[in-house]
């Protein structure tokens, strides 16, 4: 790879940081998507691409999934994560979102729509 993308040096702290304080819906995901528990696929958490820090990364298909709660709801924040999944989908990863409540509601169907995001 020309210029690493991947887990930039300066934002190594910060990943850090996050990943010491998931939030409870992050946390719940985690569990169910760390050991390669989702169809043997391999995520990492709080894994940086470019300047942005994403919440969850699968490297073999490319797909980045970012949880949102209430925060993310403001006008700005909305902005900002448009912008954001278009850069990162303009180096063609794939972003889904899901809010943090469907996690606790109902994560078999957060974990289906994953899964229908993987290649054959």
């Amino acid at each position: 790879m020309k210029n690493n993308i991947h887990n930039r040096k300066y934002l190594e702290e910060r990943r850090k940081e996050l990943r010491k304080s998931l939030t409870p819906a992050e946390a719940t995901l985690w569990k169910a998507l760390q050991r390669k528990q989702l169809k043997g696929r391999k995520f990492r958490r709080q894994h940086s691409i470019t300047n942005y820090i994403v919440d969850f990364y699968c490297a073999s298909e490319k797909l980045i999934i970012e949880l949102g709660g209430a925060y993310h709801m403001s006008f700005a924040q909305q902005n900002y994560d448009y912008e954001r999944t278009q850069v990162l989908e303009g180096l063609r990863f794939k972003v889904i979102r899901f809010e943090n409540k469907l996690v606790f509601e109902n994560l078999t169907e957060v974990l289906e729509e994953i899964s229908s995001h993987f290649k054959a």
